[in-house]
């Protein structure tokens, strides 16, 4: 029996974690951050995919691809949150739960980050938990999807 999919999708920069403003994001990389949730999803009964890029056009064409496929999205989409409509229009047609993630709380950073323009489209939003963040989505996804 296959298990549900839970994908997870990093946007610019996020690459780089472990070694750019520790002192907001931690020194965990992003493959740390992956390895959390794919054991939260794994306990909880779903693959974890995950997809990194710095280009947006590719995370667009991986929420195209996981219309039918994904039983849900979790999304750090970096500095895309901000000003990443094409992200926005694909996740208006994604047909699953969708949980927005921000490792440090964009409320208390710059005046240009408190604007997301993923957010009328997402179901949620975790901010501010740092890894914690991706276990918490993870969990997010389960319960919306009745698990």
């Amino acid at each position: 029996m296959n298990k549900p999919i839970i994908l997870l999708l990093s946007g610019p920069n996020l690459s780089l974690l472990g070694q750019r403003q520790p002192e907001i994001y931690g020194t965990a990389t992003l493959d740390d951050h992956v390895e959390r949730a794919r054991k939260r999803a794994e306990a909880l009964g779903f693959t974890l995919e995950h997809f990194q890029s710095e280009h947006e056009g590719y995370l667009v064409e991986e929420i195209h691809k996981a219309r039918g496929r994904a039983a849900g999205i979790v999304i750090n989409a970096g500095a895309l949150t901000h000003y990443g409509w094409s992200l926005h229009d694909a996740l208006a047609a994604y047909d699953g739960p969708v949980i927005e993630l921000h490792i440090s709380n964009p409320e208390k950073r710059e005046p240009w980050r408190r604007q997301s323009v993923l957010a009328p489209v997402v179901d949620g939003t975790v901010a501010g938990f740092g890894s914690i963040g991706y276990e918490l989505s993870i969990d997010a996804i389960s319960r919306l999807l009745g698990k």
